[in-house]
């Protein structure tokens, strides 16, 4: 079973077995038609679990020839301009050389003594984006799984440093207050429309969801400031303590970014932390023509940014950023078989120093290939690109008969739903958004997504693909109306 174990005597092998792999994707790529075959789960199912995983192939090449079965010719490709449904992105090729290379090299990003280069180069990456951002020569951060970890890390930061401040302000004036009875009194103010790992990161970090105050949004769906003021205010006159103001900077449903310099302003006046989501947002960053619309960004204390939604990343590939690296203490631990005091003190750079993770992927040499072969701003301007397409899209949904559409887009997402040209109870309306989008993912033609805004259900169109043209949108339009019509006339046929 040696000859498995890659090494300096295996190194044909692994070329041989690497590029058949690759090979067979490239011709699934270059054959595929549509984002998805249409297959179900029931049908699938059987296939791979009918496999005896005790019955091993043998070789490589017996092995993929089996993985065509079962993952390559059902896989949903998100490269296909017709795929339109999560925040997933196609991939740039200097990302997946880079995939390649720390696949194979094996790095763990947590202690020097297993990641010489790997380290200063995420560290870099790491200021890069900080410089992006507008912070200043003290921000630090560390790349994550994806948006949620980032989210719960910088919460974690924002929990203990609140504490901190609390507990030390208490101190002053002769009162010992406890951890303990503090964290009940914590709260965390974000959107209605923001990311659900908030909440989740709340509930993880003993604060309990009851902890996170929904503000509501404008018709916009951006955060309601003067809401959030008064909330912020009832707060402290509750005798509670705003731990953190989380705004996000592209939400999941409609790309709309928060009033982040009002924010900025009111926490501060409560000394409370401003986490910025940017997770889907990010883009704009390096975007040549839009990086003001994340003016304000720079006074947060902490950002998440997602590499793998609008830089290009194959997954996982994010970070949370701060703009005060020593907050990031909070996150420390030295363990002595790993990142003993001793090499802090001897300036021996450990990322697990700064990170919950302790075993992390190189993920960062995916976004250092891309920026070394295509620069930043060629990267932005794909980013521009889905921006772009995402404003033609409004349009043509806008002026299609069939189709409500709820606001114009700041980002890349369409969020809509059909309308029958007659009168339909409000029950059956809903149902029918939901059976045109399962339809339509049956029948692997396309891809969409679905949501809720004011409790009814809506479709929403995810743009992320510089491939994708408004004559693609307005043929899944087509497909859509087609598959909420049939349903319609069947369903009021019954009930007549």
């Amino acid at each position: 079973m040696r000859q498995h174990l890659l090494n300096e005597t295996t190194a044909d092998l692994y070329r041989r077995s690497v590029t058949e792999g690759v090979d067979r994707v490239a011709a699934k790529l270059a054959t595929t038609e549509r984002p998805h075959t249409g297959i179900s789960v029931d049908e699938l199912a059987p296939v791979i679990n009918g496999i005896d995983l005790d019955a091993p192939l043998g070789d490589a090449s017996a092995a993929l020839a089996e993985l065509e079965d079962v993952y390559l010719r059902d896989a949903v490709y998100f490269h296909h301009p017709r795929y339109l449904g999560h925040l997933n992105c196609p991939v740039v090729i200097p990302a997946v050389v880079g995939e390649a290379v720390l696949s194979a090299v094996n790095s763990s990003l947590d202690t020097w003594d297993q990641s010489i280069g790997g380290t200063l180069i995420e560290r870099r990456l790491i200021e890069w984006t900080a410089g992006r951002i507008g912070f200043g020569e003290g921000a630090d951060g560390i790349f994550t799984s994806g948006g949620s970890q980032s989210n719960f890390h910088a919460l974690l930061l924002a929990r203990d440093e609140a504490c901190r401040i609390v507990m030390q302000r208490a101190q002053e004036v002769g009162i010992g207050l406890t951890k303990a009875e503090l964290l009940p009194k914590l709260r965390i103010f974000t959107s209605e429309a923001s990311h659900f790992s908030v909440k989740k990161s709340a509930a993880m970090l003993g604060l309990g969801y009851e902890a996170v105050i929904s503000v509501p949004v404008d018709r916009n769906r951006r955060m309601d400031t003067s809401v959030l003021a008064l909330e912020l205010e009832n707060c402290a006159s509750e005798g509670l303590f705003p731990m953190a103001v989380v705004a996000t900077a592209g939400t999941t449903d409609f790309g709309s970014i928060d009033p982040l310099p009002e924010i900025a302003r009111l926490t501060a006046e409560h000394s409370a932390w401003m986490h910025v989501d940017a997770a889907y947002g990010c883009g704009l960053l390096i975007s040549p023509t839009r990086r003001h619309l994340l003016d304000g960004i720079e006074q947060a204390n902490s950002v998440t940014v997602d590499y793998h939604k609008s830089f290009f990343q194959p997954v996982s590939s994010s970070a949370m950023l701060v703009r005060d690296r020593d907050t990031l203490k909070h996150a420390t631990y030295h363990a002595d078989y790993l990142n003993p005091r001793r090499m802090a003190e001897e300036r021996i750079p450990n990322q697990v120093d700064k990170s919950i993770q302790t075993t992390r992927r190189f993920d960062a040499l995916k976004l250092w290939m891309t920026l070394r072969v295509m620069g930043a701003d060629g990267l932005g301007s794909l980013f521009d690109q889905v921006v772009d397409l995402a404003a033609a899209g409004w349009e043509v949904i806008d002026a299609d008969p069939r189709f409500e559409v709820v606001v114009k887009p700041q980002i890349s997402t369409l969020v809509f739903r059909y309308l029958p040209g007659e009168e339909v109870p409000a029950d059956h309306l809903d149902e029918a958004q939901l059976h045109a989008r399962k339809a339509l993912f049956a029948s692997g033609e396309a891809v969409v997504a679905g949501t809720k805004v004011d409790g009814r259900q809506y479709l929403k169109f995810t743009l992320l693909n510089p491939q994708t043209t408004t004559a693609d949108i307005a043929a899944v339009l087509d497909l859509l109306a087609a598959h909420a019509e049939q349903f319609l006339g069947e369903s009021l046929a019954v009930h007549h």
